[in-house]
Formats: structure tokens, C-alpha cells, sequence
């Protein structure tokens, strides 16, 4: 009999210790899809966040504990992103998660983070039109990429005409919505406009290309401003080529086609067409060649590029750690406000910093493709861009900002009204 109570003491004290020991780790919660139509695009992010949980546990951990990631898989199912959140926070304990790529994914989510009181870090470029206090932005807003990109088209290609294409949900939608009420405001007129939207994973588009090939026939310098997400990025970029539209015919510019969509491509036939993004692959710093060599260094494969939302988590996730270390804990509320100002180094050189609104300072690049699948770049802004939460061209926005330190804390605080919580479009 004392046999067993002394085996049942030993595994009492055994699981205790492993409970002791689980207890020891900051678990941080990767929200990325690795199935469905989005995996092209997401998989990666899941690995570089992998990448830098073990470089930071190499370098100590953070607050003397070694990170635990924690990955889930929401397969491109939108509404299975906020069970996916629920059970990374309340089942697993995370203490932050850095993940979604759609904005109906975040939109998804965001009940979730603001009822449990967790942190997410969002990396892909977005529409704008929201600031959450529970949410750090750092992609771009449509002032960080966008209209940037437009301005490049009018000022050094002389567009005129404007085809707006996108996957049909809230980002290029509202984008979109933007960007007409920007070009009409540069003096544009509304039948120089052609605005097309396309289901997720849409495949054929011999009609649609047809449609642009004859928009663009009128005479007046054309180019497409794309907000097609995912794969279906592929068979739009073959049937361009296809139809023999090429870069100096109908530039083509694009918002969510990097380094890693195109290495699925047959990129010859599109040499020349652009991509805005805050970051390229072959910009030419010190920090970008460490970068890129520490993510083949772990992945074990020096053909996998590295692209811009890859560096949006890279900075996100620094903020992140320097706000713990500052806060001394990973209590969300502490985090959330040492998260403000905190300024750690971007990958084009310079340094980017968590603004009031949750949004980052940025540059903004303007790549060209090249016939090895990555981009040269043929323009940037001089200087950093901070990330604008709601659009100055809706006049429903153009009233509101939004700052989350006290005493404001409000993401949209309307000037006209004095108000917090004024209308603004959703």
C-alpha cells in the first residue's frame, strides 16, 4: 500500500512540475490560414512568426520565460476565424496573437479580442475605416499604399483611366470606394472609372480581361489598380498575358500580389508591372540581408522569398516584445498602452513606431517585376508615412480620428461633434 501511495505521490508531484513548467511559457497565438484559397499567401506569415518565436527564445525569451507559439488553422473560412481566436485565448491561454490576412477574417475576430480582452497584431495591408483598442494595425492604410500608388501612376505613367479590380469583400470594396471619390477629387471623370469585382478563387477571366483590353482602347493612358487577393491572382495574370496585354499597353498595379504569389508565376510575360508595397525583398539594407538570411537560414531553403506582410509581423512582433519588457508583464490592458510610442527598426532602414491610432509609420515603395519574380524599385516617399485610421476623401470619415491614450481612448472621436463614436462608415 505504500508502494502506491509513494507512485501516486511521485505522479501528483510529476504533474505538477509539468504544469509548473507549461506555466513558465508566454504563449503567442498564430492566426493564419494553412488550407482553402488563402494559404498561398498565409503560410508563410505563419512560418516567419515561427522564425522570430525562435530567434527571441534564443536571445532569452521575454521577461526571463521562453515563448510557446501556439498554431491554429481557420482554412480560409472566415466565420472560423473567430473560433479559431476563442480557442487560441481561452483554451490555449495565449497572451497575444499575430495573424489574419482578409479583412472579413479580422472583421470576424474582432468581437472576440474586444470581449476577452486580448491583443491582436493585423500584418496585411487593409482598407482602413477602423480603430480598435484591442487591435495594432501594422500593414497599410489606404494612405500608405493606395493613394501613393495612384499618385505614382498619375505623375510618371500620365494614367487617365482607371480600371478598380478586386475580390469581392470589405477591403477592395472599400478601397475602392476611396479611391473613386480620390480620383474624381484629382479631377477625373466618373466614365473614366471601370470598377469590376470577382468571387474568392475566380478563375476564369477571359471576359473580364477582354472588358479592360477595350476600356483601355479609348484612346486615354489606362491602367488597373488591382485588390485581387489570393490565388486567384494566378489565372488573372495568365489571361493579361494571354491577351497580349502588356506593362507598357496597361500597367497593372497591385496591392496584394508579393514575392510569394509570384513565385507561383510565369513571371516573363509580366515584366514591368508594379506593386505597391511598404517593403521589397531586394531593398538593399543591412537589416533586410540579416533578415533574409536568418528566414533561410530556418526554413532550410534559400528560394523561399521574403515579401511585405513577412516584414509587417517582423516589426509587429518586436513592438510587441519591447512593449512586454517595458509593461513587465504580458497583462493586456499594461501591454496595450506601452504599445504606444514604441518605435523598433523596419527592414528598409529606418524605424517604424506604433502611432495613438494603432496604425505604424511607414515608407511607401512603389516595385516594378522583374523577370526573377522580384520587384525593382522604381519609386518611394521620402519619408515615413504614418497610417491614417479613417480616410480623409469619405466625408463621413474625414471628421473622426482616433487616439487610445487617456483621456481620449476613443477610435472614433468625431472633431465636428465632439463626440466619441460618430458615424463613420463600417
Amino acid at each position: 500500500m505504500k508502494v502506491f501511495k509513494g507512485l501516486a505521490a511521485a505522479a501528483l508531484a510529476l504533474a505538477a512540475s509539468g504544469a509548473v513548467a507549461q506555466e513558465d511559457t508566454i504563449k503567442v497565438g498564430i492566426l493564419h490560414s494553412l488550407s482553402g484559397t488563402m494559404a498561398i499567401s498565409e503560410t508563410t506569415l505563419k512560418d516567419v512568426m515561427l522564425m522570430l518565436i525562435d530567434e527571441q527564445n534564443k536571445n532569452g525569451g521575454v521577461l526571463g520565460k521562453q515563448l510557446e507559439a501556439v498554431v491554429v488553422d481557420p482554412a480560409s473560412d472566415w466565420p472560423l476565424f473567430a473560433e479559431k481566436a476563442r480557442e487560441l485565448i481561452e483554451g490555449n491561454g495565449v497572451s497575444v496573437v499575430f495573424g489574419c490576412w482578409t479583412s472579413v477574417s479580422r472583421k470576424s475576430v474582432l468581437p472576440v479580442f474586444e470581449e476577452l480582452n486580448s491583443i491582436l497584431f493585423y500584418p496585411v495591408q487593409y482598407e482602413g475605416e477602423e480603430s480598435q483598442r484591442n487591435v495594432f494595425y501594422t500593414g497599410a492604410a489606404p494612405n500608405q499604399q493606395a493613394i501613393p500608388a495612384v499618385d505614382y501612376l498619375m505623375e510618371n505613367e500620365g494614367v487617365e483611366r482607371w480600371v478598380l479590380a478586386g475580390t469581392d469583400y470589405v477591403y477592395p470594396r472599400t478601397t475602392n470606394k476611396i479611391l473613386e471619390a480620390y480620383l474624381q477629387s484629382m479631377g477625373v471623370a466618373p466614365e473614366d472609372i471601370m470598377i469590376n469585382y470577382t468571387p474568392f478563387g475566380h478563375s476564369d477571366w477571359q471576359t473580364i480581361v477582354s472588358d479592360i483590353k477595350n476600356f483601355g482602347s479609348a484612346g486615354k493612358k489606362t491602367a488597373v489598380v488591382s485588390t485581387i487577393n489570393g490565388d486567384a491572382n494566378v489565372p488573372f495574370y495568365k489571361e493579361l498575358a494571354n491577351q497580349g496585354i502588356s506593362a507598357e499597353d496597361i500597367p497593372v498595379v497591385a496591392f496584394s500580389v508579393g514575392e510569394e504569389e509570384l513565385a507561383g508565376l510565369d513571371t516573363a510575360p509580366l515584366v514591368g508591372h508594379l506593386a505597391a508595397w511598404n517593403y521589397f525583398m531586394s531593398v538593399d539594407t543591412d537589416v533586410n540581408a540579416d533578415f533574409i538570411d536568418a528566414w533561410h537560414g530556418f526554413i532550410g531553403n534559400e528560394d523561399r522569398v521574403t515579401n511585405d506582410p513577412m516584414e509587417a509581423h517582423y516589426i509587429g512582433f518586436n513592438m510587441w516584445v519591447k512593449a512586454v519588457e517595458a509593461a513587465g508583464t504580458v497583462e493586456p490592458d499594461a501591454v496595450i498602452d506601452s504599445l504606444v510610442g514604441v518605435s523598433v527598426p523596419n527592414l528598409t532602414g529606418g524605424y517604424s513606431a506604433m502611432m495613438p491610432n494603432h496604425h505604424i509609420t511607414k515608407p511607401v515603395l512603389v516595385g516594378e517585376i522583374q523577370d526573377d519574380g522580384q520587384f525593382d524599385v522604381v519609386w518611394e516617399t521620402p519619408g515615413l508615412v504614418p497610417g491614417d485610421a479613417w480616410s480623409d476623401f469619405l466625408p463621413e470619415s474625414a471628421v473622426l480620428i482616433s487616439d487610445w491614450r487617456a483621456p481620449m481612448s476613443c477610435g472614433n472621436f468625431n472633431t465636428s461633434t465632439g463626440q466619441c463614436g460618430g458615424a463613420a462608415a463600417q
